[in-house]
């Protein structure tokens, strides 16, 4: 799922986690992050102030000149980050690991033999294939994304989730899965057989159009089976947010309510889809903790992603790291079913059979390609943190809702490397604090409203 969550704190799934894991390929090497190349920041349209903007010219008060301190995480918070780093690298060599098995002892050469004597023709072997191998592999999956996605989070005091909520979500993720998988996976492995030294190519420009569909698709049908959307129940919050977004230049926004709080504490809010389906969605469990200007500045984030064009941007930038992701798999691929016919069980990639040991390489080109994709969704945020500022000039209420995410959401403000590196969507809380503290370029320049007073 593309997501673009102010919060920044991601929930890393197990290997089985996600969107149609094989739906295709690129969809393991940019999980949850839109992809963006860096935006100059734009000049905002001059319009009649709203709330926002007058407190915003008010640069000379006291409280917003002081800037909010970074506070230091708790012992509880510090926990969670060490344990969630080590359970990131159990998943890495869990997503690894598995499939690896499942290739190289031969089982899913058995599994495609029976798939092919009860489907008998091409087509019905594939999708029969796909909805044998994935509820296989949910249930391997099953204790580590249960400790994960239930104990863990139950332990932390992160989650409200009843375990009849959390497995049902998880099955009905497995269905959707299965019904995608059946419907789509003929599509790469007709290009795997048609052209085989080129397939990468033809597939990585259909991830284009994909991605388009998905984005258009998930918020209408998908997501509204795991949660309650709504209208804002608070009209005077909703009308401030949608002052908020013409003055941004943003016209027909929708803003959704979403019931979050019967999964989860944590905050968070994004902008999700395309066209007719684009929205700016807050967690019921944000609007409960931040006040209003807090949220306004949140709200103006999320827009920037849409005047910013990050949206479009992303889909491109994904599909350049997707074509290198899957060239990579490709040629190690080729080499690999060359060199282990007898162990795997099959001599082309264009076997169905082949289905684990692609999602093995594909694990490892994510490994490779995801600090460049990282790296990109930083930009971006960073960029839309930019432009929340300009538009709000609301620096304070910026930096007290990152201190109120941090609390909420157990967040280690000013992580490690490696965590960056490899983990990190966002910039860290630490930093956007430190932004929302010294980026306030109208107080030397007043824009041309409080000039013209």
């Amino acid at each position: 799922m593309i997501r673009l969550g102010i919060a920044g704190r991601a929930v890393h799934s197990s290997w089985t986690g996600g969107s149609t894991r094989f739906l295709l390929v690129a969809l393991a090497l940019v999980p949850g992050v839109l992809l963006a190349a860096r935006a100059p920041s734009q000049t905002l349209p001059t319009k009649a102030q709203s709330a926002v903007e007058t407190r915003g010219t008010q640069a000379s008060a006291p409280s917003e000149l002081e800037p909010v301190a970074v506070p230091e995480p708790t012992a509880k918070a510090m926990q969670y980050y060490y344990s969630g780093n080590w359970l990131w690298v159990m998943n890495r060599f869990w997503a690894l690991l598995v499939p690896g098995i499942f290739a190289f002892s031969g089982a899913s050469a058995r599994l495609r033999d029976l798939a092919k004597r009860i489907g008998r023709n091409w087509f019905f072997t594939i999708g029969l294939y796909m909805l044998m191998f994935l509820p296989i592999i949910f249930v391997v999956d099953l204790p580590l994304s249960y400790y994960q996605g239930f104990v863990r989070q139950h332990a932390y005091g992160l989650s409200n989730q009843t375990l009849a909520k959390w497995l049902g979500d998880a099955l009905l993720n497995l269905g959707i899965e299965m019904a995608a998988c059946f419907a789509l996976v003929w599509v790469p492995y007709l290009l795997l057989a048609r052209s085989p030294r080129r397939w990468w190519l033809y597939m990585a420009i259909l991830w284009v159009p994909f991605l388009f569909v998905t984005l258009l698709v998930e918020p209408l049908w998908i997501d509204p089976l795991f949660n309650k959307f709504g209208p804002m129940k608070n009209k005077a919050l909703e009308r401030s947010i949608l002052a908020l977004a013409d003055r941004a230049g943003i016209e027909g926004s929708r803003v959704f309510e979403v019931d979050k709080s019967v999964d989860t504490k944590a905050l968070n809010a994004y902008v999700k889809g395309v066209l007719q389906s684009k929205r700016i969605v807050l967690w019921d469990t944000l609007i409960a903790k931040l006040d209003e200007p807090e949220l306004l500045v949140v709200m103006g984030h999320e827009m920037g992603h849409y005047v910013l064009g990050h949206v479009v941007r992303s889909i491109w930038l994904s599909s350049i790291v997707t074509l290198a992701g899957l060239f990579l798999v490709d040629r190690i691929g080729r080499r690999l079913v060359a060199r282990f016919p007898d162990r795997l069980g099959f001599q082309s990639l264009a076997d169905i059979a082949s289905v684990p040991l692609l999602i093995m390489l594909l694990e490892g080109a994510y490994l490779v390609l995801s600090p460049v994709a990282l790296a990109y969704s930083r930009y971006q945020e960073h960029e839309a943190d930019r432009f929340a500022l300009d538009l709000t000039h609301a620096n304070r209420a910026g930096g007290t809702s990152f201190v109120k995410m941090q609390n909420e959401n157990l967040s280690n403000p000013r992580p490690g490397p490696l965590y960056k590196i490899f983990r990190s969507t966002h910039p860290t809380i630490g930093e956007r604090i430190d932004f929302c503290n010294t980026y306030h370029p109208w107080r030397s320049h007043p824009p041309p409203s409080s000039r013209q007073d």
